[in-house]
């Protein structure tokens, strides 16, 4: 008797978390709990940092080993009389929103591997020992991190399939559909967190280009545009360089700074959005001119 294909997938997808259970264990039994024993002593490197490294890799862990793994294995030793997996797949797409965390810290988790590589030699010889253990299969820590990231868009695929293999009778299509709806919601969950700390990350870095002005750095702010301007004096018919950074609530007027130590800008003058009106200018004398008038004051400037 051929298996049918449905089975097939629902099998693919409990071997591939048996061996993702397994990389999960490597992650937090041997590397996580090594190097925290090893921070403990206080030779190796700060036990925050092997903290923020491995993120809340233990909760993710337990998650698949105690729970989900189990529960697919049950499932499938009784798929002769109970044949689907929908409803625990059902039951596991609310947990994968702990992915989120631990997508966001990844850039983060391997830049810090790399900086502590660098200044501990004896931290770097203890990732170099377990990596030469037969359960690292000559694979770098770096590498084996990567697999929880890649692991949601794994569950994506083998139920998009699962759900295009099942005959259109079967008991488990409401289920494995539903099932389906929620993993992609999630991995738009884990995308979301991603995008949100490039955000964060760019909105850093303009702080730091505008000298990290107290009343100017607020997480929620948005980055809309900025750029060079020149701003007409019209007293002595003449331009000067100036930059602006447009917020989804405020213009920055800036203006170059000369020296560039610590600070690329100098916050002029600062604008509310609110009530602020932009009118094009007809200037043959200065093209692409324009004035932007606010509660504060009214700017003549030209752009490029």
């Amino acid at each position: 008797m051929q298996e049918p294909e449905e089975k097939k997938i629902a099998l693919e997808l409990l071997e591939t978390e048996q061996a993702y259970v397994n990389r999960l264990h490597l992650l937090d039994q041997v590397f996580y709990t090594e190097l925290m024993k090893e921070a403990k002593t206080g030779k190796t490197v700060p036990e925050e940092v092997v903290k923020m490294i491995f993120s809340n890799i233990s909760s993710i862990y337990q998650f698949h080993a105690e729970f989900f793994l189990p529960e697919l294995q049950k499932r499938m030793e009784d798929w002769h009389h109970n044949p689907r997996i929908g409803d625990v797949i059902q039951k596991l797409a609310p947990f994968l929103k702990m992915y989120g965390e631990y997508v966001k810290n990844f850039d983060k988790a391997v830049e810090l591997i790399t900086a502590w590589s660098e200044k501990s030699p004896p931290f770097q010889e203890l990732i170099a020992d377990i990596q030469k253990r037969k359960v690292c299969a000559n694979l770098t820590l770096q590498h084996h991190m990567l697999e929880p990231v890649q692991r949601i868009p794994r569950y994506e695929l083998l139920l998009k399939d699962y759900v295009r293999k099942l005959p259109p009778q079967s008991p488990d299509r409401g289920d494995a559909e539903k099932a389906l709806e929620m993993i992609f919601m999630v991995a738009k969950h884990s995308n979301a967190a991603i995008a949100e700390m490039e955000r964060l990350q760019n909105l850093w870095v303009v702080y730091q280009r505008l000298g990290l002005e107290d009343d100017i750095v607020d997480p929620s702010n948005e980055l809309i545009k900025e750029g060079p301007i020149q701003k007409i004096s019209t007293r002595n018919n003449s331009t000067s360089e100036k930059y602006l950074f447009l917020f989804n609530n405020m213009l920055l007027y800036c203006v170059p700074k000369v020296i560039q130590v610590g600070a690329e800008f100098q916050v002029h003058l600062r604008m509310d959005v609110g009530g602020m009106k932009v009118r094009e200018l007809k200037d043959t004398e200065f093209p692409h001119t324009f004035l932007v008038s606010g509660k504060q004051r009214t700017l003549e400037l030209q752009a490029r």
